[in-house]
């Protein structure tokens, strides 16, 4: 009988292999599942683990695959960017042998890696948050009967960006209790572009969502600290103020414009000086930390704001995510499976 299963959502990162090494051999009562969720699959995977075909749309729907297709009592979830401690297995065996019928989750330790010679960067410092969160499915597990009285994770949330706390929400909704455990994972600092915090900002119409699912105090209920949108939406209503102020001078000719386009474009350059220096004072400060904290900062408050305004309208009548019929897998032509409707046991 399998106890449990390990989930390991992947877009075919290298990482995938160093964490598979790191988990070293899996006792029989334990499975290891690799959702492969490349847009690409005309390559096999080649791991030494069984393979399920994703659809290629979002780590929660990858996630959902694989539990629907997982045997274990447990699924512990992983993401292909982690490297487990040599005894984590173990320790997993333990976290979950102890916890109490009633408890539905068990999270495990995670920590970031941070440079010793230097501040932190801006994206380090995102990243290092990860090691304060909670209900992260970096390294999380649930069991199975839970998961299936919440009904997986939202579809609707496509990013790696709080659909596990929307999640751990419901499962504690649904009468569960979630732990934490004593099993360690370490979660490197993966190295991105300058842009990396502009891209970010696309969670914002995910934000939206939970906004219309939970409520105005959708943070306070989902345990997500408060972000700088509210900041973001003034700078952004001055950068407009200023711009069409602007305009109307240059098309009327009429001055009467002007102190309102200077106004406006005081306050938006005083709100993204605040927003750099925020970002700027606690990093290295070298040039191209501060470059890209100053061409950023002016970036992010309107870019954040557009996503969030297309989240709004698209997400306007959402309803609560229901739980759906889980499906078996079947085979496909390259040896993998897909979901069809559970397996019989």
């Amino acid at each position: 009988m399998t106890f449990a299963s390990i989930v390991v959502p992947t877009v075919g990162r290298v990482s995938l292999g160093a964490l598979l090494a790191a988990l070293g051999s899996v006792p029989p009562d334990i499975e290891l599942l690799i959702v492969d969720d490349r847009a690409d699959r005309r390559t096999p995977l080649e791991v030494p683990a069984r393979v399920i075909a994703g659809r290629a749309a979002g780590p929660a729907a990858a996630r959902n695959t694989g539990w629907r297709a997982a045997e274990g009592e447990w699924v512990a979830f992983l993401d292909d960017d982690v490297l487990p401690d040599p005894d984590w297995i173990e320790r997993l065996v333990d976290d979950l042998r102890s916890a109490a019928p009633t408890v539905g989750g068990v999270q495990g330790d995670l920590r970031v890696p941070l440079p010793p010679d230097r501040p932190p960067t801006d994206w380090e410092r995102v990243t290092a948050s990860l090691a304060d969160g909670e209900w992260l499915t970096a390294d999380m597990a649930y069991r199975r009967a839970a998961l299936a009285r919440a009904g997986g994770f939202d579809e609707r949330l496509p990013r790696a960006f709080r659909e596990d706390a929307e999640l751990a929400l419901r499962v504690r909704l649904a009468g569960w209790e979630l732990h934490r455990g004593r099993r360690r994972a370490t979660h490197p600092v993966r190295p991105e572009d300058r842009w990396i915090s502009v891209r970010t900002q696309r969670g914002n119409a995910d934000d939206a969502l939970l906004r219309r699912l939970y409520g105005p105090d959708w943070h306070a209920v989902l345990g997500i600290p408060a972000g700088r949108r509210h900041r973001h939406a003034v700078i952004t209503a001055c950068l407009a103020a200023a711009a069409g102020s602007a305009l109307l001078r240059a098309a009327t000719g009429g001055r009467a414009w002007s102190p309102v386009a200077a106004l406006a474009a005081a306050g938006w350059a005083a709100g993204t000086a605040e927003f750099a220096l925020a970002r700027i004072a606690p990093g290295p400060r070298d040039s191209r930390e501060v470059a890209t904290m100053l061409v950023t900062s002016a970036v992010i408050p309107p870019v954040a704001i557009a996503h969030w305004l297309r989240g709004w309208l698209r997400w306007r009548g959402a309803e609560p995510h229901r739980p759906v019929p889980e499906a078996p897998c079947v085979p496909l032509p390259d040896g993998s499976t897909a979901p069809r409707g559970r397996r019989n046991r």
